[in-house]
């Protein structure tokens, strides 16, 4: 029988200096070089087979096991923020004003971690484990390039899994959730194209403000009027600047926004239905406009299946009473792209508590003994599927 708690314990310091390396050389979207060549030199070191340059700076290993069989992926993002750390920590980020304030450090050590218990066992695998390190999963997304250049293939994923340190969630616990778990989310931005003039005669003037205070209004009825309330869907102006004084009616008006669904039909219609109403206000008040929608992220949907297994290997690994399904989140992540793909399962690992800071909050950090709960799921699933399990 396979001793994988063992396995893990002997990697498990590795596993914190990795993440706390990662930690120092925080890198943006498609600018992880530094990450990148961290982490291909760590994949080469277990005598795995590494491409790099995958969508850019993507890395990917392959473990081959003494046997054929299956593909598991194991995905992990690599990509940092555009913020400045306020942690104090000793191994704080040495990139002024980046900082990994989404526990993607943590990610990728879980994912290299698990690399190196794996590794350890290729001969008892019947089939392979490919690790796909993802750059700019914070935007504008480096999941569909990935699969664009072929991660998927050669050979070919079966399952694919992967993880979020996630502060909603009491430290210690893991949420598996089939289905719906994270939300398709896109931006969308509109210029209102008004007359300007003076204050006292709006008689002579299109009012691109009102306007748009009217496309705003009208907006929120798609989702209030327009859709089942028994669907979570969420249209949010997030920004609205227009006019510079107070006696001038202002001829611009500039908006930006986002939408949220879980609904894959509603994700692909949102430009047509959001234009009808936009193009129905600014005709009924004699405004012209300019509509730019621009989809992000699918919504992120867990096979039943797949879900059931990490289900179970998280089980194991921590104990029923600390197993939960998560509510779902508006929040999205490009893992989506995957999972539309193949059968797969994006699952929480809860780092909350007293005191932690939320995600993308520049005194963000977590306990680095949770990496070794991540390390045990991960490589469960892929003995689950390649192999018996201890």
């Amino acid at each position: 029988m396979i001793d994988i708690r063992d396995l893990i314990s002997k990697e498990s310091e590795k596993t914190v200096a990795t993440r706390r390396d990662l930690h120092r050389i925080p890198e943006t979207a498609f600018n992880e070089q530094k990450t990148s060549v961290f982490v291909a030199e760590r994949l080469r070191s277990l005598g795995l087979e590494v491409r790099t340059g995958v969508a850019g700076t993507g890395v990917v290993g392959l473990l081959r096991g003494g046997n054929p069989g299956p593909t598991v992926m194991l995905r992990a993002d690599m990509d940092a923020l555009p913020m400045a750390e306020a942690t104090g920590l000793p191994f704080a980020s040495t990139h002024e004003g980046v900082m990994h304030a989404c526990g993607h450090d943590g990610h990728m050590a879980m994912a290299l971690g698990a690399a190196a218990v794996l590794a350890s066992l290729r001969e008892q695998l019947s089939g392979s484990v490919k690790f796909v390190f993802q750059p700019a999963e914070e935007g504008p997304g480096g999941a569909r390039p990935m699969i664009d250049e072929g991660v998927l293939k050669d050979p070919d994923v079966d399952i694919c899994v992967g993880c979020h340190l996630w502060p909603g969630m009491p430290e210690g616990y893991v949420g598996v959730k089939s289905g719906p778990l994270m939300a398709a989310m896109d931006r969308f931005d509109l210029t209102i194209l008004g007359q300007g003039g003076h204050g006292a005669m709006p008689h002579l003037c299109v009012d691109a403000l009102e306007v748009g205070t009217q496309v705003v209004s009208a907006l929120q009825r798609l989702v209030s009027r327009k859709m089942d309330p028994l669907s979570p869907n969420v249209v949010t102006v997030g920004s609205f600047h227009s006019g510079s004084t107070f006696n001038v009616i202002p001829s611009t008006a500039e908006l930006a926004g986002t939408t949220r669904t879980f609904d894959r039909e509603i994700w692909l219609s949102w430009p047509e239905r959001m234009e009808t109403v936009i193009r129905g206000v600014c005709e009924a008040m004699g405004a012209e406009y300019d509509f730019r929608y621009a989809q992000g992220y699918p919504p992120t949907i867990n096979d039943k299946q797949v879900a059931a297994e990490v289900h179970a290997c998280a089980v194991a690994a921590v104990g029923e009473n600390y197993v939960v399904e998560p509510a779902s989140t508006m929040g999205g992540e490009d893992m989506a792209f995957y999972l539309e793909q193949v059968p797969g399962c994006f699952f929480f690992i809860g780092i909350g508590g007293e005191g932690r800071a939320p995600l993308h909050n520049a005194a963000f950090d977590f306990d680095d003994g949770i990496l070794d709960t991540g390390v045990e799921i991960l490589c469960r699933v892929v003995l689950g599927r390649l192999s018996s399990p201890d």
